[in-house]
């Protein structure tokens, strides 16, 4: 029987960063950067001010106070997106607004707050002239070109996960389009007679299939593009042909029909189509696991064959497929979020295998709290429905007591977390 990392780590050998493409930075965004991104600009382009007030020049205000103020001649204004031709001199000055560019002869930015504007305009008085309340320094008030980004410069390096912030600076930049290591295309196939797709009636004997559809989700929340090809029904014509049409793809999942000792014709197709290996997990759920090589066409297809249980599909998933899936996006960190938490009851590990406990987690008091969601069979999906964490009894815990602590790996995050 292998363990979780064991079997993780062969998975994970058959996986590589997938080959760039280049998309729109908005579709970039959760994606890995496949280039070094330099800047062939400076940000700002031009000195400009980093407040709303008076472009002067800083020796014209010296020894200014609110009992003191130096009266400075206003010989203009200039916007932000806007270059005046006008100069400051000694004793001028030009109204200037955020992000304005810095007038030729002007070294500082008195803000309006250190002038008598307000006190003007209350009067009605034209603004051709103002009171400065406060002595300037060179380069008060004023962002430098290229303080931000200088032209050449290394901005973003490949391997970076592309967040909002570093869509902005993209865009600051004028980039429009961005090369990113591409999303895998994941074919997911349910197997079983006794499936219906949720687009019929259910008939007496049979139930929905549920597994392809959250396993679809779960790709789509990792980051990759689920291609759904329905249910196989069991016989050999059937998983043939449906399993051909994963040929495309970059890993074929499956669920159902991979317990050791178990007649499935999955099993017998998977053998003709590649080369499969059926292990034993210690972990629960999820104990079958099924994974190789398919040969389709020209191309080797990795295949992960989970439970069919569905929260045995899920949970195996978490632990396997989620990690294959943002090694192929190119990211380094495949581990989810663990803390630490007091388990609010009692949990018994009859079995000698790492147990997956569907969990709520709380906080009180600056402390994590676990408590069971309820009864924990492998076919109880609202199970999972219900829990925001998995907590971990290790595999050589013979019992996890109430009010031990556990290490639980989050499934959510919520605002009271």
């Amino acid at each position: 029987m292998l363990s979780v990392e064991e079997a993780l780590e062969k998975i994970l050998s058959y996986f590589d960063a997938l080959e760039p493409e280049d998309e729109l930075i908005l579709d970039a965004l959760g994606r890995v950067l496949a280039e070094d991104v330099r800047s062939t600009i400076d940000i700002p382009p031009l000195d400009n001010s980093a407040m709303d007030g008076y472009a002067v020049q800083a020796q014209s205000t010296e020894g200014a106070s609110s009992s003191s103020p130096r009266i400075i001649r206003v010989i203009g204004e200039v916007a932000a997106g806007y270059i005046t031709k006008e100069e400051v001199g000694p004793g001028t000055a030009i109204r200037i607004m955020t992000g304005a560019p810095i007038p030729k002869g002007a070294d500082a930015v008195v803000q309006f707050e250190d002038t008598d504007e307000e006190k003007r305009k209350s009067a009605n008085k034209p603004i051709n002239e103002i009171d400065i309340m406060r002595q300037a320094r060179k380069g008060l008030n004023i962002r430098r070109a290229g303080e931000d980004i200088s032209s050449g410069s290394l901005v973003l390096q490949a391997v970076t996960v592309l967040r909002p912030q570093e869509i902005g600076v993209l865009a600051s930049l004028g980039r429009e389009v961005v090369s990113v290591i591409r999303r895998p295309v994941v074919a997911i196939l349910a197997t079983g007679d006794e499936l219906v797709d949720i687009k019929e009636s259910l008939p007496p004997g049979k139930i929905y299939n549920s597994n392809t559809y959250s396993l679809a989700a779960q790709v789509l929340r990792y980051g990759g593009v689920p291609e759904i090809l329905g249910i196989a029904r069991d016989n050999i014509a059937a998983l043939t042909e449906k399993i051909k049409q994963a040929r495309d793809a970059d890993m074929l999942i499956t669920s159902a029909g991979v317990s050791v000792g178990e007649y499935d014709v999955v099993k017998d197709v998977l053998a003709q189509l590649g080369e499969v290996t059926f292990w034993t997990v210690r972990m629960k759920p999820g104990k079958p696991l099924a994974f190789g090589v398919l040969r389709l066409g020209k191309r080797k297809i990795p295949h992960l064959g989970l439970p069919g249980n569905p929260v045995s599909s899920m949970i195996a998933f978490e632990q396997f497929a989620r990690p294959a899936i943002l090694k192929m996006l190119g990211k380094k960190d495949y581990t989810k979020p663990v803390i630490v938490a007091k388990s609010e009851g009692k949990i018994v590990n009859n079995d000698n295998r790492r147990i997956f406990a569907r969990v709520i987690v709380r906080k009180h008091n600056h402390q994590y709290f676990a408590k069971l969601v309820g009864p924990q069979g492998s076919g109880i999906l609202t199970s999972m429905a219900l829990a925001n964490g998995l907590m971990i009894v290790p595999e050589d815990k013979p019992a996890i007591e109430a009010g031990e602590e556990v290490q639980v790996q989050m499934l959510d995050w919520n605002q009271d977390l």
